[in-house]
């Protein structure tokens, strides 16, 4: 079976996570500068079988759009464009940051890593790709 991965887009950097090959498990990857994200994935993909992306899709508690979501409907364009064989998902992300910030109190994290934006990311990616594996 081929592994899926989930994106959590920000402007400034994207959490990657990517499941097992059985599709049950969801693991953080890494966290990269989003103006270098295709060029991530391309290399990625050449290594790894991948078969779905998943986008966290930011909402607003009332259902309303984020100040993001337009963009992240404009990657979800680029990347059926440039990664044509692949299903692109979308899947609501709201609290992702939140509960990202609890697991890792709850894992034992220092202030300092929680600090750490980039490793929230890579969290919060995991927990959108855990949540869709679901």
């Amino acid at each position: 079976m081929s592994k899926i991965i989930a994106l959590d887009f920000g402007l400034k950097r994207t959490g990657i996570a990517i499941s097992d090959d059985a599709q049950l498990f969801a693991f953080g990857l890494d966290t990269v500068d989003s103006e270098k994200l295709m060029t991530y994935l391309k290399e990625l993909f050449q290594k790894e079988d991948v078969s779905t992306i998943v986008l966290g899709l930011p909402k607003r508690l009332n259902n309303e759009d984020a100040h993001i979501t337009q963009n992240v409907y404009l990657l979800k364009e680029a990347l059926e464009k440039v990664f044509i064989l692949l299903k692109v998902e979308l899947l609501d992300e709201r609290f992702t940051s939140k509960m990202a910030s609890s697991a890792m109190h709850r894992a034992g994290a220092t202030k300092k890593q929680k600090m750490q934006k980039g490793l929230v990311d890579k969290v919060s990616a995991t927990i959108i790709l855990q949540d869709f594996l679901r």
